[in-house]
């Protein structure tokens, strides 16, 4: 029986449900019992916070077997590999076969050249096949040989060798194709299997692993970490298979032919081991160090960007850059530990290579000449073989660490696969019930979000929602409202109690069903990058054309899309982009009517519009919640008057129930809301009036149109923070005149282009000039001289062992026994001496380029640090340069500038003295044999070119082909709470499937296409020697050119041809440097708007204090569309205390920020003892100023330097420190401390509770001894007992200072001189305390009411 059934039970534990114990009946007789938690997972295991079920062992030790990657393998595929394989071991022993035919072709040459020196002697006579003397007699040689001669035509023989080599080239190209094409193919298919498994497997996850797992994270696993998977399962298994039987054959052959002079040769080898295996220890090392101090220098820059606000107001700028810089220092010099280490090494292991090459020629020459034991071919056959060997080894790394990569990748991948999600859309299982009512209860709920398991969302909250009635459920944010309509679609299931839904427990149904019972319309509704038709029909499956359109009726649709010029074929864009938010909005109410659901949810439904599109939806939503379950989160409680039901909110709890005027009678949490809200519309109103009528007699109709039109943007893109929504009526009573639905869509479309516009910005970076980049490594000439100098050296003996290497051969043809000897050992002798050469200089090019190359990037990185400093505040609100984003910035750029310069150009000076001395030794001695071997490098080159062409020619194609599937699932990901709402997930899958044909297709082709230009690549090179070689068997005839040029013209140019391609693997180095130059440099010459280095702008001596705000408008540089200040005046005298009162997002913290001059009005004057902020110095003005804030930002050093960061254009002493912290109530809690001043306080002051970090901020504005001091919300943080201490320690720093207080609690500015009401932007009434509470206004209200604002 493959499939057992299960029944479950469910008996409830315990009152408050907190467990049910089920009871698996496995109909085979056996029966388990788990004790299973709510959520699905036993409880008898131990669970980590992300809701994964966390093992003994470390996340990091579950690795996944090689050969686990293959688990998806089928029949088809597991044979593709297996011939694949083969294909790969035959391939791998071809090298080593070239090499018997190419020691017979070299004993044929110096047979053929002793014969012709013999022959050379008038005296001798070649008769019978035999040498004689002339007189007739028998010749022998000293060894007391007859020598043959007359059967060698050496042409002939090349003939036959050409054959040889062409055979095996053929063979190869065929083998090189099968064993890549079947390798791919296989790969293919599985990774196909793999991405259909992890697509379909996220689409059934519970929406709190969502939560636990961000979108960005799972689209980069569906597309980088399959790819290493594939990496690690495609050509690159059949590569090392092939690499490592060439090892394998090579060292057979060496054996075979040799054994002693293998042995010789294996007994160095270590040294080379050792030396590489130092060098590689000494680098990580190293290169850990350096990359911890990197991390420090980057941790400055985190810490200073993320707080740059403080650090411009108290100007730390140049401090700030001192600071990083000093940090740089430690990690230059470990880069340059580091180069020179490379350096030597690097020096050692040639040194050790022509030491091996010295020893084995004079030993192998010894074993030739003196014991007869090997053929000159037979010594060649050995060594190249175990030479062969060697590099295949080290060449085969690479496949390795591509193995260890898709390992890596694929842990995460597996375990997602395997993870059996804790509420699983896509089950079969669970009730339908035959009717419903659609009565709502929560039972006594708990929750807290799987994301944050410490913050309790929901406290034991009990409701009861009727059917039929319209429910409203109101409270601040982050009161619980939205996740209790989370929990009724069952998104997430309550740690403790239940909801019900007709006395039914919600978990005991199918949770398709249920969610097919619900309609539910969003403060933001996701539309589908489709037409509007299509998103309509995503409602629910099978509707016919009339059902859509009575749909869009009913949603006031109708007559907007039959406006446009495509109707319902309409596409909305991308995430909806083309429709304006009212547009938007009336479509997903199309969409939940579709269902004709028994339940309509409606959280915030018209929060994000304007008036105009308000009062039409909302019509639309009060005709379809007639005879439904309708549950209404609303923030804009004029909404919500009328409904039948309301429910405030407050801590996760229902703490009252009535209907507005009974609610409004008992002035609990709805009253205070209620207030605060009308008062704002009153004020905001009224200065809409004055607004329009100003604009009617100016522009006219236009600007209205381009007001309203830019409106949606705003709402669009601001009113997306809960927590601003109470304001978000935002100046809007424009009327649309004309064709409503032709402005929108005008208007609508500025979004999309902007983002186009910046793509292009990104995209059209010129690349640097070298000579700029060059500029700023001026200074190092004398480094990058000695550097090129030994690079060039270095560059010149790759080609002299083509000559020394041709000369050995060419000494194996002389007659004389100790000539011969004599000759070799001084070619012995001069391996010896190239290989000291080679130590010095590449000991010399490391240390020098390093050098050179780390000053360079230190500059640079100190440089871009110090432009990012001098940018203005606005600059740094643009998403682009988010303090992540600038800091890696800082970190890539200028690591990737020394590509252009540094040990770049002493590789290639390296290549090209390599390349240069090369040719000319090859066309000195033969320019003939030179010109036909140079026409096959077009070959050699284009076949390494095709073969690094076409890895990442195909890796693009592949992200082309995978991009279509990557819109799908990063739609299905970034809406997935919308597409589980409507219960369309398996949809979504089959899409997704379905777009993976077109790519699984052009990966078939690509296993052709490079299976065919890896087999051309590996064989040109056996064609390319078939004609060498026969040539050059020609020439030596017909021009009697010495055998040992031909060896010597051929292997100079392959030296110079690896030469080649290593200095054209640094070209994509080199663009990567000039491009990250250019960006660079775009950011050193950027101009800021307000300049901090300047010494312009306004600057005088009797510094007053007095400040006025003259109907100042503002919006921020990174939201243009939304309006903060909407024309503030108000003033306060020298010496005064001013305090802001107002909602959050009313524009007190904005005004603040005016007065440090972080950003400049749009509109209108601030004013300081009557010079006009925009044409005062920056810096001159933040010097008279002290701020104060609600989370204060210390840096990460010590109490004294915190405060002492209060004023950084002069030294402060300790003794003003201490006076600063006396003031400041902080002195006796410092003294207490072990450490005194020099304690640290952490990171963001992390090390000290909150009412201490306000008081250090409070010394640190002391010690600037400011004409005005800011407190933004100064105490808001705080218990009573600090607030206590820290309210006298502001009192003190107040006197005899302009104060500007931002008020969270009423109570603290009482005996303030001017209290300012704040709302939307623009004072609605000020005075004192005492002359407010009179008026009974807004103020009053808020006072005796006691809610808090913001």
């Amino acid at each position: 029986m493959s499939d057992s059934i299960f029944l479950r039970r469910f008996r409830s534990l315990g009152e408050d449900n907190k467990a049910f114990e089920s009871e698996y009946l496995d109909i085979r007789g056996s029966s388990q019992t788990n004790l299973y938690t709510v959520n699905g997972n036993p409880s008898s295991k131990n669970k980590n916070n992300n809701g994964k079920i966390s093992s003994p062992k470390n996340e990091d030790d579950i690795k996944v077997g090689f050969f686990e990657l293959f688990r998806f393998a089928s029949c088809y595929e597991i044979t593709l590999m297996t011939f694949g394989g083969f294909c790969a071991l035959v391939h791998g022993a071809a090298q080593p076969a070239v090499l018997l035919v190419f020691g017979l072709l070299t004993d044929t040459f110096i047979a053929y050249d002793i014969e012709l020196q013999e022959l050379n002697d008038p005296n001798k006579i070649c008769l019978n096949n035999t040498i004689n003397w002339a007189n007739g007699s028998e010749y022998k040689n000293q060894n007391n040989e007859t020598l043959s001669c007359g059967i060698l035509e050496i042409e002939k023989e090349m003939t036959i060798f050409a054959y040889y080599y062409i055979g095996i080239g053929f063979s190869v190209l065929l083998l090189g194709y099968f064993q890549i094409c079947f390798w791919v193919a296989a790969a293919a298919h599985q990774i196909q299997k793999i991405r259909k498994a992890y697509f379909r497997q996220i689409m059934r996850m519970e929406i709190g692993w969502f939560d636990c797992n961000s979108v960005g994270e799972l689209n980069t696993r569906i597309s980088d970490d399959i790819n290493k998977i594939n990496d690690a399962i495609a050509d690159q298994v059949g590569i090392f298979i092939q690499r490592f039987a060439t090892f394998l054959t090579g060292f057979l052959l060496g054996f075979v032919s040799g054994w002693k002079l293998t042995l010789t040769i294996i007994a160095v080898s270590p040294l080379i081991g050792l030396g590489a295996a130092l060098m590689a220890l000494s680098v990580s090392k190293l290169t850990g160090h350096e990359l911890r101090a990197y991390a420090k220098a980057g941790a400055v820059a985190d810490e200073v960007l993320s707080s740059i606000r403080t650090v411009a107001a108290f100007s730390g700028e140049r401090k700030e850059v001192e600071r990083y810089d000093k940090n740089l220092v430690f990690a230059q010099r470990l880069g340059i530990r580091k180069g020179t280490i490379v350096g030597f090494f690097t020096g050692y292991v040639w040194m050790i290579i022509f030491c091996c090459y010295a020893l084995a020629f004079w030993y192998g020459s010894k074993l030739v000449i003196e014991q007869n034991e090997y053929t000159p071919g037979g010594l060649l056959q050995v060594f190249l073989g175990i030479l062969i060997a060697a590099i295949n080894l080290g060449q085969a790394s690479p496949c390795l660490e591509a193995f260890a990569s898709g390992r890596g990748a694929a842990v995460k991948i597996f375990e997602t696969i395997d993870r059996e999600p804790e509420i699983d859309c896509m089950s079969e299982e669970g009730y339908k019930l035959q009717r419903v009512k659609g009565d709502i209860e929560f039972h006594n709920v708990t929750f807290n979000y799987p994301s944050r398991p410490e913050v309790k969302i929901l406290d034991r909250l009990s409701m009861v929602i009727k059917a039929g009635e319209t429910t409203a459920i109101v409270g601040p944010s982050g009161s619980g409202k939205s996740t209790a309509v989370e929990l009724i679609q069952r998104f997430y299931d309550p740690k403790q109690g239940m909801v019900t839904l007709d006395g039914h427990d919600i978990r005991s149904l199918n949770i398709q069903w249920l969610r097919s019972l619900i309609g539910i319309v969003e403060q933001e509704p996701v539309l589908f990058a489709t037409t509007i038709e299509e998103n309509i029909r995503y409602g629910r499956d099978g509707l016919t054309r009339d059902e859509i359109i009575r749909a869009a009726r009913e949603a006031n649709a109708y007559n907007f899309i039959m406006d446009l010029p495509e109707k319902f074929d309409t596409l909305v864009g991308q995430g909806g982009g083309q429709m304006s938010g009212g547009q938007k909005q009336r479509i997903a109410i199309a969409r939940a009517l579709v269902r004709n659901p028994k339940i309509l949810l409606m959280d915030m439904a018209t929060s994000a519009l304007d008036n105009e599109s308000e009062a039409v939806v909302q019509q639309a939503l009060d005709k379809v919640r007639l005879g439904r379950t309708t549950i209404s989160i609303a923030h804009r409680l004029s909404t919500i008057r009328n409904v039948d039901v309301i429910i405030g909110f407050e801590h996760g709890r229902a703490v009252e129930r009535g209907k507005h005027a009974e609610l409004l009678e008992r002035k609990g949490i709805y009253f205070t809301l209620v207030t605060l809200q009308t008062q704002g519309d009153q004020a905001l109103n009224e200065k809409a009036r004055q607004t329009n009528s100003v604009t009617e007699e100016g522009t006219g109709e236009k600007q209205q149109l381009i007001r309203s039109g830019s409106h949606r943007m705003s709402l669009r893109s601001s009113i997306r923070q809960r927590s601003r929504s109470q304001i978000s009526n935002v100046l809007s009573d424009v009327s649309i005149p004309g064709d409503v639905a032709s402005v929108i869509r005008r208007h609508s479309r500025y979004p999309e282009d902007e983002d186009k516009v910046q793509e292009e910005e990104e995209e059209s970076i010129e690349p640097a000039p070298v000579t700029r980049i060059l500029k700023y490594n001026v200074a190092e000439w004398p480094y990058m001289l000695f550097g090129s100098f030994g690079a060039a050296v270095n560059g010149g003996v790759n080609p002299m062992y083509a000559l020394l290497f041709s000369q050995i051969l060419g000494t194996f043809s002389l007659q004389n026994e100790e000539q011969k000897i004599n000759e070799i050992n001084s070619i012995c002798l001069f391996f010896v001496i190239v290989g000291l050469i080679s130590f010095l200089t590449q000991f010399l090019q490391g240390y020098f380029f390093a050098k050179s190359g780390e000053l360079l990037t230190r500059r640079l990185r100190k440089l871009g640090f110090q432009a990012m400093l001098e940018q203005e505040i606005g600059w740094f609100d643009d998403r682009k340069n988010s303090p992540g984003s600038l800091t890696t910035r800082l970190a890539t750029d200028a690591s990737q500038v020394q590509g252009a310069t540094g040990t770049q150009i002493g590789m290639i000076v390296n290549s090209l003295t390599n390349i240069g001395v090369s040719m000319i030794i090859a066309f000195y001695f033969s320019w003939k044999l030179t010109l036909v071997i140079l026409c096959f490098l077009p070959f050699l080159a284009l076949s390494g070119a095709l073969q690094a062409k076409m890895l990442t020619g195909f890796a693009n194609q592949d992200k082309e082909a995978l991009e279509v599937a990557g819109q799908i699932s990063n739609e299905a990901l970034n809406n997935i709470r919308t597409i589980a709402g409507l219960a369309k997930e398996t949809m979504f899958v089959q899409l997704y499937e379905k777009q993976l044909e077109a790519p699984y297709r052009a990966a078939i082709k690509k296993a052709n296409v490079y299976g065919l230009c890896f087999g051309f690549a590996q064989s040109v090179i056996f064609l390319a020697n078939a004609a060498s070689y026969r040539f050059g068997g020609h020439l030596v005839v017909s021009e009697n050119l010495h055998f040992s040029i031909v060896f010597r013209v051929i292997s100079a140019i392959v030296t110079s041809g690896t030469a080649l391609g290593r200095a054209s693997s640094y070209t994509p180095d080199y663009a990567k440097a000039k491009i990250a130059a250019a960006r660079f440099f775009q950011l050193i010459d950027r101009v800021p708007e307000i300049n901090i280095n300047s010494d312009k702008g306004e600057k005088w001596n009797n510094f007053k204090g007095e400040v006025q705000f003259i109907d100042c408008k503002f919006t921020y540089p990174s939201r243009p569309d939304f309006q903060v200040l909407n024309g503030l005046s108000v003033s306060v005298k020298p010496g005064q205390t001013l305090a802001f009162v107002g909602s959050s997002g009313c524009g007190k913290s904005t005004s603040v920020q005016l007065l440090e001059r972080f950003y400049d009005p749009n509109q209108g004057q601030l004013l300081i003892d009557g010079h006009d902020t925009k044409s005062i110095n920056a810096i001159f003005l933040r010097s008279k100023i002290g701020i104060v804030s609600q989370e204060p930002v210390l840096f990460d050093c010590s109490i004294a330097e915190n405060i002492k960061y209060g004023d950084n254009s002069r030294q402060i002493s300790m003794d003003e420190v201490i006076m600063a912290a006396m003031k400041a109530k902080l002195h006796d809690f410092v003294m207490s401390l072990p450490e005194k001043y020099d304690t640290t306080v952490g990171a963001q002051g992390s090390q000290l509770s909150r009412g201490e970090k306000q008081r250090i901020a409070i010394a640190r504005a002391i010690v600037r001894d400011p004409k005005i001091l800011l407190l933004d919300e100064a105490t808001s943080a705080l218990d009573t007992e600090s607030e206590k201490i820290v309210q006298v320690a502001l009192d003190e720093a107040r006197k005899g200072r302009t104060c500007i207080v931002i008020a969270h609690r009423l109570s603290t500015i009482q005996n303030s001189d001017i209290i300012a009401v704040m709302s939307r932007g623009i004072l609605i009434e000020q005075g004192t305390h005492e002359e407010l509470m009179g008026v009974k206004g807004a103020y009053y209200k808020l006072v005796t009411t006691g809610a808090p604002i913001s």
